[in-house]
Protein backbone atom coordinates (compact mmCIF):
# COMPACT_ATOMS: atom_id res chain seq x y z
CA UNK A 1 0.00 0.00 0.00
CA UNK A 2 1.31 3.45 -0.93
CA UNK A 3 1.88 6.11 1.70
CA UNK A 4 -1.33 7.75 2.74
CA UNK A 5 -2.29 10.88 0.86
CA UNK A 6 -4.49 11.69 3.87
CA UNK A 7 -3.03 11.01 7.32
CA UNK A 8 -4.36 11.61 10.81
CA UNK A 9 -1.68 11.35 13.48
CA UNK A 10 -2.91 11.20 17.10
CA UNK A 11 -5.71 13.64 16.29
CA UNK A 12 -8.00 14.90 19.04
CA UNK A 13 -10.57 17.50 18.01
CA UNK A 14 -13.08 19.31 20.23
CA UNK A 15 -15.71 21.78 19.06
CA UNK A 16 -15.80 25.13 20.80
CA UNK A 17 -17.84 24.86 23.99
CA UNK A 18 -18.28 21.09 23.66
CA UNK A 19 -18.05 18.89 26.75
CA UNK A 20 -16.09 16.13 25.04
CA UNK A 21 -14.01 15.73 21.88
CA UNK A 22 -15.41 14.37 18.63
CA UNK A 23 -12.28 12.27 18.11
CA UNK A 24 -9.60 11.23 20.58
CA UNK A 25 -6.08 10.19 19.56
CA UNK A 26 -7.25 9.24 16.06
CA UNK A 27 -4.79 7.57 13.70
CA UNK A 28 -6.02 7.10 10.14
CA UNK A 29 -4.44 6.74 6.73
CA UNK A 30 -6.16 6.88 3.33
CA UNK A 31 -3.88 5.98 0.39
CA UNK A 32 -3.80 7.70 -2.97
CA UNK A 33 -6.36 6.59 -5.55
CA UNK A 34 -8.85 5.15 -3.07
CA UNK A 35 -12.57 5.73 -2.67
CA UNK A 36 -13.04 5.82 1.08
CA UNK A 37 -16.60 5.85 2.41
CA UNK A 38 -17.17 7.62 5.74
CA UNK A 39 -20.22 6.42 7.62
CA UNK A 40 -21.76 6.39 11.06
CA UNK A 41 -24.91 7.48 12.86
CA UNK A 42 -26.26 11.01 12.48
CA UNK A 43 -24.20 13.48 14.50
CA UNK A 44 -21.22 11.21 15.18
CA UNK A 45 -18.72 13.44 13.38
CA UNK A 46 -18.64 12.50 9.70
CA UNK A 47 -18.78 16.11 8.50
CA UNK A 48 -16.18 17.09 11.10
CA UNK A 49 -13.76 14.46 9.80
CA UNK A 50 -14.17 15.84 6.28
CA UNK A 51 -13.66 19.40 7.54
CA UNK A 52 -10.41 18.37 9.18
CA UNK A 53 -9.19 17.15 5.78
CA UNK A 54 -10.08 20.29 3.83
CA UNK A 55 -8.94 22.67 6.60
CA UNK A 56 -12.34 24.12 7.46
CA UNK A 57 -11.83 22.69 10.94
CA UNK A 58 -10.58 24.46 12.93
CA UNK A 59 -9.80 27.48 10.69
CA UNK A 60 -13.46 28.36 10.06
CA UNK A 61 -15.50 26.16 12.38
CA UNK A 62 -13.42 26.91 15.46
CA UNK A 63 -12.52 24.26 17.99
CA UNK A 64 -9.29 22.78 19.28
CA UNK A 65 -7.12 20.48 17.17
CA UNK A 66 -4.36 18.38 18.74
CA UNK A 67 -2.12 16.14 16.68
CA UNK A 68 -1.60 16.41 12.92
CA UNK A 69 -3.76 16.13 9.80
CA UNK A 70 -1.49 15.81 6.79
CA UNK A 71 -2.96 16.21 3.31
CA UNK A 72 -0.53 15.59 0.50
CA UNK A 73 2.21 16.22 3.04
CA UNK A 74 0.77 19.61 4.10
CA UNK A 75 -0.12 20.13 7.74
CA UNK A 76 -3.64 21.58 7.87
CA UNK A 77 -2.83 23.43 11.10
CA UNK A 78 -0.70 25.82 9.05
CA UNK A 79 -2.62 25.59 5.77
CA UNK A 80 -6.17 26.97 5.73
CA UNK A 81 -8.55 25.98 2.90
CA UNK A 82 -7.26 28.62 0.46
CA UNK A 83 -3.79 27.02 0.63
CA UNK A 84 -5.27 23.60 -0.04
CA UNK A 85 -7.54 24.64 -2.93
CA UNK A 86 -5.20 23.22 -5.60
CA UNK A 87 -5.13 19.90 -3.76
CA UNK A 88 -8.57 19.40 -2.20
CA UNK A 89 -11.96 19.96 -3.81
CA UNK A 90 -14.94 20.05 -1.45
CA UNK A 91 -18.71 19.83 -1.87
CA UNK A 92 -20.76 20.33 1.29
CA UNK A 93 -24.21 19.12 2.29
CA UNK A 94 -25.88 22.34 1.06
CA UNK A 95 -24.39 22.94 -2.42
CA UNK A 96 -26.02 26.34 -3.01
CA UNK A 97 -24.14 27.73 0.01
CA UNK A 98 -20.89 27.43 -1.94
CA UNK A 99 -22.00 29.14 -5.16
CA UNK A 100 -20.29 32.43 -6.01
CA UNK A 101 -21.63 33.16 -9.53
CA UNK A 102 -25.06 33.37 -11.14
CA UNK A 103 -24.95 30.84 -13.98
CA UNK A 104 -23.96 27.20 -14.36
CA UNK A 105 -21.14 27.61 -16.88
CA UNK A 106 -19.70 30.54 -14.89
CA UNK A 107 -19.72 28.46 -11.70
CA UNK A 108 -17.89 25.61 -13.43
CA UNK A 109 -15.18 28.01 -14.56
CA UNK A 110 -14.83 30.02 -11.34
CA UNK A 111 -12.30 27.83 -9.49
CA UNK A 112 -10.19 27.52 -12.65
CA UNK A 113 -10.13 31.30 -12.96
CA UNK A 114 -9.02 31.63 -9.34
CA UNK A 115 -6.21 29.14 -9.97
CA UNK A 116 -5.03 31.16 -13.00
CA UNK A 117 -5.79 28.42 -15.53
CA UNK A 118 -4.99 29.34 -19.16
CA UNK A 119 -8.20 30.15 -21.09
CA UNK A 120 -7.99 27.35 -23.64
CA UNK A 121 -7.38 24.73 -20.96
CA UNK A 122 -10.12 26.24 -18.82
CA UNK A 123 -12.70 25.95 -21.59
CA UNK A 124 -11.62 22.38 -22.25
CA UNK A 125 -11.96 21.47 -18.56
CA UNK A 126 -15.44 23.03 -18.37
CA UNK A 127 -16.64 21.07 -21.43
CA UNK A 128 -15.14 17.88 -20.05
CA UNK A 129 -16.98 18.38 -16.76
CA UNK A 130 -20.27 19.14 -18.51
CA UNK A 131 -19.99 15.87 -20.43
CA UNK A 132 -18.89 13.91 -17.38
CA UNK A 133 -21.88 14.94 -15.24
CA UNK A 134 -24.51 15.39 -17.96
CA UNK A 135 -24.88 19.15 -17.47
CA UNK A 136 -25.35 20.19 -21.11
CA UNK A 137 -29.02 21.12 -20.67
CA UNK A 138 -28.17 23.23 -17.64
CA UNK A 139 -25.08 25.08 -18.88
CA UNK A 140 -26.81 28.46 -19.47
CA UNK A 141 -29.34 28.21 -16.64
CA UNK A 142 -29.32 30.60 -13.66
CA UNK A 143 -28.26 28.72 -10.53
CA UNK A 144 -31.21 30.08 -8.56
CA UNK A 145 -33.64 28.32 -10.92
CA UNK A 146 -32.13 24.86 -10.48
CA UNK A 147 -33.67 22.15 -8.35
CA UNK A 148 -31.75 20.94 -5.29
CA UNK A 149 -30.49 17.91 -7.16
CA UNK A 150 -29.38 19.95 -10.16
CA UNK A 151 -27.50 22.29 -7.82
CA UNK A 152 -25.75 19.27 -6.32
CA UNK A 153 -24.47 18.14 -9.70
CA UNK A 154 -23.23 21.63 -10.56
CA UNK A 155 -21.46 21.92 -7.19
CA UNK A 156 -19.66 18.63 -7.79
CA UNK A 157 -18.76 19.75 -11.30
CA UNK A 158 -17.34 23.05 -10.07
CA UNK A 159 -14.69 21.26 -8.00
CA UNK A 160 -14.06 18.44 -10.49
CA UNK A 161 -13.13 20.96 -13.17
CA UNK A 162 -9.98 21.87 -11.23
CA UNK A 163 -8.79 18.24 -11.24
CA UNK A 164 -7.98 18.09 -7.52
CA UNK A 165 -5.95 15.19 -6.13
CA UNK A 166 -8.44 14.78 -3.29
CA UNK A 167 -12.20 15.08 -3.56
CA UNK A 168 -14.15 15.55 -0.32
CA UNK A 169 -17.90 14.95 -0.68
CA UNK A 170 -20.47 15.33 2.09
CA UNK A 171 -23.71 13.49 1.20
CA UNK A 172 -23.15 13.89 -2.58
CA UNK A 173 -26.24 11.91 -3.64
CA UNK A 174 -28.66 13.10 -0.95
CA UNK A 175 -30.58 15.42 -3.27
CA UNK A 176 -30.29 13.27 -6.40
CA UNK A 177 -32.81 10.95 -7.97
CA UNK A 178 -31.63 7.34 -8.48
CA UNK A 179 -30.61 7.87 -12.11
CA UNK A 180 -28.71 11.09 -11.41
CA UNK A 181 -27.06 9.47 -8.38
CA UNK A 182 -25.83 6.59 -10.52
CA UNK A 183 -24.45 9.04 -13.08
CA UNK A 184 -22.59 11.06 -10.46
CA UNK A 185 -21.20 8.00 -8.69
CA UNK A 186 -20.11 6.48 -12.01
CA UNK A 187 -18.24 9.70 -12.77
CA UNK A 188 -16.59 9.66 -9.34
CA UNK A 189 -15.52 6.03 -9.79
CA UNK A 190 -13.98 6.88 -13.18
CA UNK A 191 -11.99 9.67 -11.53
CA UNK A 192 -10.66 7.22 -8.95
CA UNK A 193 -9.84 4.44 -11.40
CA UNK A 194 -8.61 6.47 -14.37
CA UNK A 195 -7.02 9.54 -12.76
CA UNK A 196 -6.04 8.18 -9.35
CA UNK A 197 -8.02 10.82 -7.45
CA UNK A 198 -8.54 10.05 -3.77
CA UNK A 199 -12.18 10.42 -2.75
CA UNK A 200 -13.37 10.82 0.82
CA UNK A 201 -17.13 10.48 0.72
CA UNK A 202 -19.59 10.73 3.62
CA UNK A 203 -22.95 9.17 2.84
CA UNK A 204 -25.98 7.85 4.71
CA UNK A 205 -27.54 6.06 1.73
CA UNK A 206 -25.07 3.20 1.80
CA UNK A 207 -27.17 1.16 -0.61
CA UNK A 208 -26.00 3.53 -3.34
CA UNK A 209 -22.26 3.48 -2.69
CA UNK A 210 -20.89 0.48 -0.80
CA UNK A 211 -20.23 -1.55 -3.95
CA UNK A 212 -17.88 1.21 -5.16
CA UNK A 213 -15.94 1.73 -1.94
CA UNK A 214 -12.38 0.48 -1.49
CA UNK A 215 -12.58 1.00 2.27
CA UNK A 216 -14.96 2.28 4.94
CA UNK A 217 -14.31 4.58 7.87
CA UNK A 218 -16.96 3.84 10.50
CA UNK A 219 -17.41 6.41 13.27
CA UNK A 220 -19.04 4.79 16.28
CA UNK A 221 -21.43 6.55 18.64
CA UNK A 222 -18.70 6.81 21.31
CA UNK A 223 -16.29 8.52 18.89
CA UNK A 224 -14.08 5.51 18.17
CA UNK A 225 -13.16 5.02 14.53
CA UNK A 226 -12.67 1.80 12.55
CA UNK A 227 -11.12 1.70 9.07
CA UNK A 228 -11.08 -1.46 6.98
CA UNK A 229 -12.51 -3.10 3.87
CA UNK A 230 -16.30 -2.88 3.30
CA UNK A 231 -16.79 -6.58 3.98
CA UNK A 232 -15.02 -6.44 7.35
CA UNK A 233 -16.73 -3.25 8.53
CA UNK A 234 -20.23 -4.27 7.46
CA UNK A 235 -20.12 -7.60 9.27
CA UNK A 236 -20.91 -5.80 12.52
CA UNK A 237 -21.63 -2.19 11.61
CA UNK A 238 -24.74 -0.76 13.33
CA UNK A 239 -25.24 1.31 10.18
CA UNK A 240 -26.07 -1.03 7.30
CA UNK A 241 -28.09 -0.87 4.06
CA UNK A 242 -30.94 -3.30 3.26
CA UNK A 243 -28.74 -5.64 1.22
CA UNK A 244 -26.48 -6.19 4.24
CA UNK A 245 -29.37 -6.54 6.70
CA UNK A 246 -31.05 -9.06 4.39
CA UNK A 247 -27.79 -10.97 4.12
CA UNK A 248 -27.46 -11.11 7.90
CA UNK A 249 -31.08 -12.29 8.20
CA UNK A 250 -30.54 -15.03 5.60
CA UNK A 251 -27.16 -16.05 7.06
CA UNK A 252 -25.22 -15.39 3.84
CA UNK A 253 -21.44 -15.61 4.11
CA UNK A 254 -19.72 -13.59 2.80
CA UNK A 255 -22.22 -10.77 2.93
CA UNK A 256 -23.12 -9.44 -0.53
CA UNK A 257 -22.36 -5.78 -1.17
CA UNK A 258 -24.52 -5.39 -4.27
CA UNK A 259 -27.94 -6.44 -5.55
CA UNK A 260 -26.24 -8.58 -8.19
CA UNK A 261 -24.27 -10.56 -5.60
CA UNK A 262 -27.33 -10.92 -3.39
CA UNK A 263 -29.53 -12.25 -6.20
CA UNK A 264 -27.01 -15.02 -6.82
CA UNK A 265 -27.57 -16.20 -3.25
CA UNK A 266 -31.30 -15.50 -2.97
CA UNK A 267 -32.96 -18.48 -4.67
CA UNK A 268 -33.35 -20.63 -1.49
CA UNK A 269 -34.67 -17.64 0.46
CA UNK A 270 -37.09 -16.77 -2.34
CA UNK A 271 -38.56 -20.27 -2.20
CA UNK A 272 -39.34 -19.88 1.50
CA UNK A 273 -41.26 -16.63 0.99
CA UNK A 274 -44.70 -15.84 -0.34
CA UNK A 275 -46.25 -12.93 -2.14
CA UNK A 276 -46.81 -9.99 0.24
CA UNK A 277 -50.19 -9.26 1.75
CA UNK A 278 -51.75 -5.79 1.40
CA UNK A 279 -50.89 -3.20 4.03
CA UNK A 280 -53.24 -3.27 7.02
CA UNK A 281 -53.35 0.50 7.54
CA UNK A 282 -55.80 2.32 5.28
CA UNK A 283 -56.32 6.06 5.03
CA UNK A 284 -59.79 7.44 5.62
CA UNK A 285 -61.83 8.25 2.50
CA UNK A 286 -62.30 11.90 3.55
CA UNK A 287 -59.91 14.26 1.75
CA UNK A 288 -57.96 16.69 3.89
CA UNK A 289 -56.47 18.52 0.92
CA UNK A 290 -57.84 19.03 -2.58
CA UNK A 291 -55.80 20.69 -5.31
CA UNK A 292 -57.03 21.33 -8.84
CA UNK A 293 -55.13 22.51 -11.89
CA UNK A 294 -51.95 23.48 -10.02
CA UNK A 295 -49.66 25.28 -12.46
CA UNK A 296 -46.35 26.90 -11.55
CA UNK A 297 -44.15 28.78 -14.02
CA UNK A 298 -40.73 30.41 -13.77
CA UNK A 299 -40.54 32.58 -16.86
CA UNK A 300 -40.88 30.23 -19.86
CA UNK A 301 -40.28 27.15 -17.68
CA UNK A 302 -43.43 25.28 -16.63
CA UNK A 303 -42.39 23.59 -13.39
CA UNK A 304 -45.83 22.17 -12.52
CA UNK A 305 -48.43 21.64 -15.21
CA UNK A 306 -52.14 21.36 -14.29
CA UNK A 307 -51.73 18.86 -11.46
CA UNK A 308 -54.84 17.56 -9.67
CA UNK A 309 -54.30 16.02 -6.25
CA UNK A 310 -56.46 14.67 -3.43
CA UNK A 311 -54.70 13.88 -0.15
CA UNK A 312 -56.82 11.77 2.17
CA UNK A 313 -56.94 12.06 5.92
CA UNK A 314 -54.44 9.78 7.72
CA UNK A 315 -52.58 9.14 4.47
CA UNK A 316 -48.82 9.18 3.94
CA UNK A 317 -48.13 9.86 0.27
CA UNK A 318 -44.81 10.38 -1.52
CA UNK A 319 -44.10 12.53 -4.55
CA UNK A 320 -41.27 11.09 -6.62
CA UNK A 321 -39.60 11.89 -9.92
CA UNK A 322 -36.34 12.98 -11.47
CA UNK A 323 -34.55 16.13 -10.38
CA UNK A 324 -36.33 19.13 -11.85
CA UNK A 325 -39.64 17.31 -12.29
CA UNK A 326 -41.48 19.88 -10.14
CA UNK A 327 -41.73 18.17 -6.75
CA UNK A 328 -40.56 21.09 -4.60
CA UNK A 329 -42.56 23.61 -6.61
CA UNK A 330 -45.69 21.53 -6.09
CA UNK A 331 -45.17 21.36 -2.32
CA UNK A 332 -44.62 25.11 -2.01
CA UNK A 333 -47.71 25.80 -4.11
CA UNK A 334 -49.78 23.54 -1.85
CA UNK A 335 -48.37 25.21 1.27
CA UNK A 336 -49.55 28.59 0.09
CA UNK A 337 -46.46 30.79 0.06
CA UNK A 338 -44.85 29.45 -3.10
CA UNK A 339 -45.42 30.48 -6.69
CA UNK A 340 -48.81 29.58 -8.17
CA UNK A 341 -49.84 30.74 -11.64
CA UNK A 342 -53.21 29.02 -11.66
CA UNK A 343 -55.21 26.41 -9.80
CA UNK A 344 -56.85 26.08 -6.41
CA UNK A 345 -55.91 24.51 -3.06
CA UNK A 346 -58.40 23.77 -0.30
CA UNK A 347 -57.63 22.25 3.10
CA UNK A 348 -60.31 20.99 5.46
CA UNK A 349 -60.12 22.81 8.81
CA UNK A 350 -61.04 21.37 12.22
CA UNK A 351 -64.49 22.88 11.87
CA UNK A 352 -65.03 21.10 8.55
CA UNK A 353 -64.70 24.26 6.44
CA UNK A 354 -62.50 24.12 3.33
CA UNK A 355 -59.96 26.96 3.40
CA UNK A 356 -57.26 28.20 1.05
CA UNK A 357 -53.95 28.67 2.94
CA UNK A 358 -53.17 31.70 0.74
CA UNK A 359 -56.16 33.54 2.15
CA UNK A 360 -54.99 33.24 5.75
CA UNK A 361 -52.41 34.96 7.92
CA UNK A 362 -49.17 32.92 8.20
CA UNK A 363 -49.89 31.79 11.78
CA UNK A 364 -53.36 30.55 10.82
CA UNK A 365 -52.16 28.95 7.59
CA UNK A 366 -49.53 27.02 9.58
CA UNK A 367 -52.31 25.30 11.52
CA UNK A 368 -53.63 23.96 8.23
CA UNK A 369 -50.45 23.20 6.29
CA UNK A 370 -46.85 23.07 7.54
CA UNK A 371 -43.85 22.60 5.27
CA UNK A 372 -40.32 21.50 6.11
CA UNK A 373 -38.07 22.62 3.20
CA UNK A 374 -34.99 20.91 1.81
CA UNK A 375 -32.72 23.38 3.58
CA UNK A 376 -34.33 23.09 6.98
CA UNK A 377 -31.90 25.55 8.54
CA UNK A 378 -33.59 28.40 6.65
CA UNK A 379 -36.35 28.29 9.29
CA UNK A 380 -33.99 28.58 12.29
CA UNK A 381 -33.00 32.00 13.55
CA UNK A 382 -32.40 31.81 17.33
CA UNK A 383 -29.09 31.10 19.07
CA UNK A 384 -29.83 27.76 20.74
CA UNK A 385 -31.90 24.62 20.38
CA UNK A 386 -33.63 25.41 23.66
CA UNK A 387 -34.62 28.89 22.45
CA UNK A 388 -36.01 27.52 19.19
CA UNK A 389 -38.12 24.94 21.04
CA UNK A 390 -39.39 27.45 23.61
CA UNK A 391 -40.29 29.97 20.91
CA UNK A 392 -42.10 27.27 18.96
CA UNK A 393 -44.18 26.23 21.98
CA UNK A 394 -45.10 29.84 22.72
CA UNK A 395 -46.04 30.67 19.13
CA UNK A 396 -48.24 27.58 18.87
CA UNK A 397 -49.81 28.03 22.30
CA UNK A 398 -48.47 24.67 23.44
CA UNK A 399 -47.19 23.65 26.85
CA UNK A 400 -43.48 24.42 27.27
CA UNK A 401 -41.46 21.30 26.53
CA UNK A 402 -43.74 19.86 23.82
CA UNK A 403 -41.35 20.68 20.96
CA UNK A 404 -38.40 19.28 22.90
CA UNK A 405 -40.23 16.00 23.53
CA UNK A 406 -40.88 15.58 19.83
CA UNK A 407 -37.28 16.49 19.00
CA UNK A 408 -36.07 13.74 21.35
CA UNK A 409 -38.25 11.23 19.49
CA UNK A 410 -36.62 12.21 16.21
CA UNK A 411 -33.02 12.81 17.31
CA UNK A 412 -32.32 11.98 20.95
CA UNK A 413 -29.62 13.65 22.99
CA UNK A 414 -29.15 17.00 21.26
CA UNK A 415 -27.59 19.49 23.69
CA UNK A 416 -30.21 22.22 24.32
CA UNK A 417 -27.48 24.86 24.48
CA UNK A 418 -26.16 24.00 21.00
CA UNK A 419 -26.46 26.63 18.30
CA UNK A 420 -28.60 25.34 15.40
CA UNK A 421 -25.80 26.05 12.93
CA UNK A 422 -23.53 23.64 14.84
CA UNK A 423 -25.95 20.74 14.42
CA UNK A 424 -25.60 18.14 11.71
CA UNK A 425 -27.92 18.38 8.71
CA UNK A 426 -30.05 15.56 10.11
CA UNK A 427 -30.26 17.17 13.56
CA UNK A 428 -31.35 20.49 12.04
CA UNK A 429 -34.06 18.68 10.10
CA UNK A 430 -35.32 17.03 13.28
CA UNK A 431 -35.42 20.39 15.06
CA UNK A 432 -37.36 22.10 12.27
CA UNK A 433 -39.82 19.21 12.05
CA UNK A 434 -40.44 19.40 15.80
CA UNK A 435 -41.03 23.15 15.48
CA UNK A 436 -43.39 22.82 12.52
CA UNK A 437 -45.43 20.15 14.24
CA UNK A 438 -45.96 22.31 17.33
CA UNK A 439 -48.96 23.94 15.63
CA UNK A 440 -50.56 20.52 15.03
CA UNK A 441 -51.16 21.11 11.29
CA UNK A 442 -53.82 19.19 9.38
CA UNK A 443 -51.39 18.55 6.52
CA UNK A 444 -47.62 18.11 6.79
CA UNK A 445 -45.44 18.63 3.71
CA UNK A 446 -41.83 17.39 3.77
CA UNK A 447 -39.29 18.18 1.04
CA UNK A 448 -36.53 15.54 1.00
CA UNK A 449 -36.89 14.81 4.74
CA UNK A 450 -34.22 12.08 4.95
CA UNK A 451 -31.24 14.19 3.87
CA UNK A 452 -28.55 13.73 6.51
CA UNK A 453 -30.38 10.94 8.34
CA UNK A 454 -28.93 7.51 9.12
CA UNK A 455 -31.09 4.38 8.99
CA UNK A 456 -32.07 4.53 12.67
CA UNK A 457 -33.02 8.19 12.36
CA UNK A 458 -35.15 7.37 9.33
CA UNK A 459 -36.88 4.66 11.31
CA UNK A 460 -37.64 7.16 14.08
CA UNK A 461 -38.96 9.65 11.54
CA UNK A 462 -41.13 6.93 10.00
CA UNK A 463 -42.56 6.08 13.43
CA UNK A 464 -43.41 9.75 14.05
CA UNK A 465 -45.13 10.02 10.65
CA UNK A 466 -47.14 6.85 11.35
CA UNK A 467 -48.17 8.30 14.71
CA UNK A 468 -49.26 11.53 13.01
CA UNK A 469 -51.28 9.56 10.46
CA UNK A 470 -53.03 7.72 13.29
CA UNK A 471 -54.01 11.15 14.63
CA UNK A 472 -55.67 11.99 11.28
CA UNK A 473 -52.82 14.14 9.97
CA UNK A 474 -52.12 13.83 6.24
CA UNK A 475 -48.50 13.67 5.12
CA UNK A 476 -47.13 14.43 1.66
CA UNK A 477 -43.37 14.05 1.25
CA UNK A 478 -41.10 14.62 -1.69
CA UNK A 479 -38.24 12.12 -1.78
CA UNK A 480 -35.62 10.35 -3.86
CA UNK A 481 -35.08 7.90 -1.00
CA UNK A 482 -36.82 4.80 -2.32
CA UNK A 483 -35.96 2.77 0.78
CA UNK A 484 -37.67 5.30 3.06
CA UNK A 485 -40.70 5.61 0.78
CA UNK A 486 -41.03 1.82 0.68
CA UNK A 487 -41.05 1.75 4.45
CA UNK A 488 -43.47 4.57 5.28
CA UNK A 489 -45.69 5.52 2.33
CA UNK A 490 -49.17 4.28 1.44
CA UNK A 491 -49.16 5.84 -2.00
CA UNK A 492 -46.76 7.21 -4.60
CA UNK A 493 -47.30 10.02 -7.09
CA UNK A 494 -44.84 10.24 -9.99
CA UNK A 495 -44.03 13.57 -11.62
CA UNK A 496 -42.26 14.03 -14.94
CA UNK A 497 -41.76 17.37 -16.61
CA UNK A 498 -44.15 18.95 -14.13
CA UNK A 499 -47.00 16.56 -14.96
CA UNK A 500 -48.51 13.86 -12.76
CA UNK A 501 -47.95 10.71 -14.79
CA UNK A 502 -48.77 8.00 -12.25
CA UNK A 503 -50.60 7.73 -8.94
CA UNK A 504 -51.06 4.47 -7.09
CA UNK A 505 -50.39 2.15 -4.16
CA UNK A 506 -46.77 2.20 -3.06
CA UNK A 507 -46.02 -1.49 -3.70
CA UNK A 508 -47.41 -1.39 -7.23
CA UNK A 509 -45.59 1.80 -8.23
CA UNK A 510 -42.18 0.94 -6.76
CA UNK A 511 -41.93 -2.67 -7.88
CA UNK A 512 -43.03 -1.84 -11.43
CA UNK A 513 -40.01 0.46 -11.87
CA UNK A 514 -36.44 -0.79 -12.21
CA UNK A 515 -35.08 2.53 -10.93
CA UNK A 516 -37.50 3.10 -8.04
CA UNK A 517 -37.58 -0.46 -6.70
CA UNK A 518 -35.94 -0.83 -3.25
CA UNK A 519 -33.06 -3.26 -2.78
CA UNK A 520 -35.15 -6.05 -1.22
CA UNK A 521 -37.58 -5.93 -4.14
CA UNK A 522 -34.75 -6.14 -6.67
CA UNK A 523 -33.12 -9.05 -4.86
CA UNK A 524 -36.30 -11.09 -4.34
CA UNK A 525 -38.18 -10.28 -7.56
CA UNK A 526 -40.69 -11.41 -8.78
CA UNK A 527 -41.92 -11.32 -5.17
CA UNK A 528 -43.07 -7.77 -4.44
CA UNK A 529 -41.56 -7.50 -0.99
CA UNK A 530 -40.29 -4.02 -0.13
CA UNK A 531 -38.37 -4.16 3.16
CA UNK A 532 -36.24 -6.42 5.33
CA UNK A 533 -38.95 -6.16 8.00
CA UNK A 534 -41.49 -7.70 5.60
CA UNK A 535 -39.12 -10.56 4.86
CA UNK A 536 -38.48 -11.14 8.55
CA UNK A 537 -42.21 -11.17 9.29
CA UNK A 538 -42.81 -13.81 6.62
CA UNK A 539 -39.96 -15.98 7.87
CA UNK A 540 -41.42 -15.90 11.39
CA UNK A 541 -44.77 -17.08 10.03
CA UNK A 542 -43.26 -19.88 7.91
Amino acid sequence: MSEGLIRFEAVTFTHSGAQRPVFTNLDLEVPEGELCLVTGATGTGKSTLLQLVNGLAPHFTGGTLEGKVLVGGRDTRFNPPRRLADLVGTVGQVPAAGFVTDRVDEELAYVLEQLGTEEGLMRSRVEETIDLLGLEELRNRPLRELSGGEQQRVAIGSVLAAHPKILVLDEPTSALDPIAAEEVLAAIVRLVHDLGITVLLAEHRLERVIQFADSIVLIEADGTVRHSSPGVILESSPVAPPVIRLGRLAGWDPLPLSVRDARRKAAPLRERLQAPTPSARKPQPLSSLEARGITVKYGPLVAVNKVDLDLRRSEIAAVMGRNGSGKSSLLWALQGSGALDSGTVEVLSETGIALNPRDLAPAEAAKLVALVPQDAGDLLYLDSVAAECADSDSAAGREQGDSRKLLDKLSPGIDPSSHPRDLSEGQRLALVLAIQLAGRPRVLLLDEPTRGLDYDAKARLGAVLAELASEKVSVLLSSHDVEFVARVADRVLLLAGGELISDGEVRKILTSSSMLAPQVSKILAPLQLLTVEEVQSQLVKS
